[in-house]
């Protein structure tokens, strides 16, 4: 039996508008965009231009630096457009889809229990799947000629109006456990999954893993990010490389070896208090996110977030489903100015203190809105970060490391620890509105070039 990890730091937010355990599907969109701005630390080099046909599964562009690193198209179809930015740096890869079938690329069917690890490595580079797979620190695509000490699976998710992780795997479940079983060969037998203590996806949805290996987190979030269980059940030293999957991603990997092809169609949660009716779609990754909200809002004036409320990207409806979204949050935009402020009761007010009466109903749901009620103001020691960072670091001062820029400092305060999301909370309590987050994203970047 693995262990039984009860995290008491932390907050739970409470919001409306959770996805009702319904999906539908969504038809591909004309246009499918692939955006090499969501990944991290490649320079992409392309291998296809307008008016070149390709299937799904054929690689469009791959890394300067790590040419085996290929990064493939979710649809076939042509090539429509190259969209640049500044410098002539590549933004999307518009292709416009097949109406009719789809085309794949080929790759071979194999049982990932009964191949070595060189064998799955090559199958997941050939086929450009081996971007779901990032490493610990940075946050980035993982190297293949790296061993990782560990890979590590958070089987649910605690942030705000999260996906129900039971429900989307419960679909998949077949290629879920054949991706677990790729990915214990690549970890050499160490894989880790962590899974809820208050239900959700149990020891019998994980196949034949060890239940040593499979662990319990009962508390609130951020228990689900995969950085806090990692923290918790094999913390990263220097000189160590740790790799983790969202579940989503080990069902992609499932298929891969299941059909030999490569089908990048995953379930998105649409949830947020603006959305008429909150639940999920069976869509395909970069496609337009108006084929997906379209006509299910309830309001024009509203935020769209890829992702959660705390780590998630703005976006507006004529964008593309990014490469790792699998939730998308619309909520009220709150640009209007507030009488009197913190001056009222704010019965309806979410608060950690008990600034506001609020604090009486603990178990309210909240419909909040985009307002930051204050800006930037002096950085000082309140003791905030640490109820609701559950990790055995010291949040200030690993912040004001970064700030200053020293490398030493930073390495004994755990920089190689954290990324951005395990600090969501910490921004989102702070009371000095300090960017925690994009902080953090300085640091781990300044370390990874000059560390």
């Amino acid at each position: 039996m693995g262990k039984q990890i009860n995290i008491r730091r932390g907050f739970n937010i409470k919001l409306k508008g959770t996805a009702e355990n319904v999906t539908t599907e969504v038809p591909t969109s004309e246009i499918i965009a692939i955006k090499p701005t969501d990944f991290p630390a490649i320079t992409p080099k392309l291998l296809v231009g307008p008016g070149d046909e390709v299937l799904a599964g054929q690689a469009l562009f791959y890394d300067k630096d790590r040419p085996n690193l290929r990064f493939p198209s979710p649809v076939s179809g042509e090539v429509a457009e190259v969209v640049r930015g500044a410098k002539r740096r590549i933004m999307e890869i518009r292709i416009l889809a097949d109406r009719q079938e789809t085309r794949y690329k080929e790759f071979s069917k194999a049982d990932p229990a009964k191949i070595d690890r060189a064998k799955v490595i090559e199958q997941l580079l050939d086929s450009g799947c081996w971007h779901y797979i990032r490493q610990r620190p940075y946050s980035i695509i993982a190297d293949s000629v790296d061993v990782p000490k560990a890979i590590f699976v958070s089987c649910f998710d605690s942030a705000p109006l999260a996906p129900d992780m039971a429900y989307v795997i419960g679909q998949n479940k077949e290629s879920f456990q054949a991706g677990l079983q790729a990915l214990q060969v690549l970890a050499n037998g160490n894989l880790h999954l962590g899974i809820s203590a208050d239900g959700g996806l149990g020891e019998s949805d994980m196949g034949s893993i060890s239940t040593d290996r499979i662990h319990r987190f009962k508390g609130p979030h951020p228990a689900g990010n995969v950085g806090i269980q990692i923290h918790h059940i094999d913390p990263i030293k220097a000189g160590e490389r740790v790799w983790f999957v969202h579940p989503q991603d080990v069902v992609i990997i499932g298929r891969l070896f299941l059909e030999g092809r490569y089908r990048a169609d995953r379930i998105v949660a649409l949830t947020g208090s603006s959305v008429s009716t909150p639940q999920y779609f069976h869509a395909i990754t970069g496609q337009t996110l108006d084929s997906i909200i379209g006509g299910r809002l309830n309001s024009d004036h509203c935020r769209i977030i890829q992702g959660n409320v705390l780590t998630g990207k703005k976006s507006s409806a004529d964008g593309f489903l990014s490469f790792y979204t699998n939730q998308i949050t619309v909520i009220p935009e709150g640009d209007q100015p507030e009488f009197l402020g913190w001056l009222l009761p704010g019965f309806q007010k979410l608060s950690l203190s008990r600034t506001f009466f609020s604090w009486l109903a603990p178990n309210r749901v909240y419909d909040l809105d985009t307002n930051m009620h204050g800006e930037e103001r002096a950085f000082v020691m309140t003791g905030q970060y640490d109820k609701v960072l559950p990790m055995n670091i010291m949040p200030v001062m690993l912040l004001k490391a970064i700030l200053a820029r020293d490398i030493e400092r930073m390495e004994q305060l755990g920089i190689y620890e954290v990324s951005e999301e395990d600090f969501a909370l910490c921004e989102f309590v702070c009371t000095s509105k300090i960017d925690v987050q994009k902080i953090i994203a300085e640091g781990l970047t300044y370390m990874q070039t000059e560390g």
